[in-house]
């Protein structure tokens, strides 16, 4: 698979602080909160329902998502915990998605952005405009089987412009936005 960033690497940082800028004061706020619960949950190595359902409504309704993260909350505590632990604690890149889609509610976009926010600054997050950013079109996916190639091909980008995953995640996402005639 042959990614390429659409933009200069060295416009990463600014592209992540465009983001930043022009992010409405709610958002900003919603997005702080759920980075704020890094350290807790890596410490405790799972989510709780309200975690889970945080992280849900933040990847699916803030930026204009119309599936409702609610369904998230049909989870037991007991299987959050089950299924999450299993999700961070495991070290195959491949199974981490197929772990944390068995939640109820959780497709593929919202178990990357759980991964993103929580698995130690390893993953990107499944998105139409980060993955446009790369040379991916969008398409209604039921699978993502280039995960793998996107996963190292955003490690590399990030290590080699020092540059943390959320950062290079901002900057993926804000490139696309900003281009009106991109396709889609």
């Amino acid at each position: 698979m042959n990614l390429k960033l659409r933009f200069p690497e060295s416009e990463i940082v600014s592209w992540a602080n465009e983001y930043m800028r022009e992010l409405p004061e709610e958002k900003r706020t919603q997005e702080e909160d759920i980075i704020d619960l890094k350290n807790e949950i890596q410490q405790r190595e799972y989510l709780n329902k309200e975690e889970l359902y945080k992280v849900a409504d933040w990847k699916l309704q803030a930026f204009s998502r119309f599936k409702k993260a609610e369904a998230v909350l049909e989870n037991s505590e007991h299987d959050i915990k089950k299924v999450t632990k299993k999700v961070l604690a495991t070290t195959d890149d491949s199974l981490k998605l197929k772990y944390c889609i068995k939640l109820y509610g959780i497709g593929e976009a919202t178990a990357s952005a759980i991964l993103h926010l929580f698995d130690n600054n390893r993953y990107p997050i499944l998105d139409k405009h980060a993955l446009w950013s790369v040379g991916l079109p969008w398409e209604n996916r039921t699978s993502y089987p280039f995960w793998l190639d996107y996963v190292k091909f955003c490690r590399e980008k990030a290590t080699q412009n020092n540059v943390c995953m959320r950062t290079l995640d901002r900057a993926l996402w804000k490139y696309s936005k900003s281009i009106p005639s991109r396709d889609k």
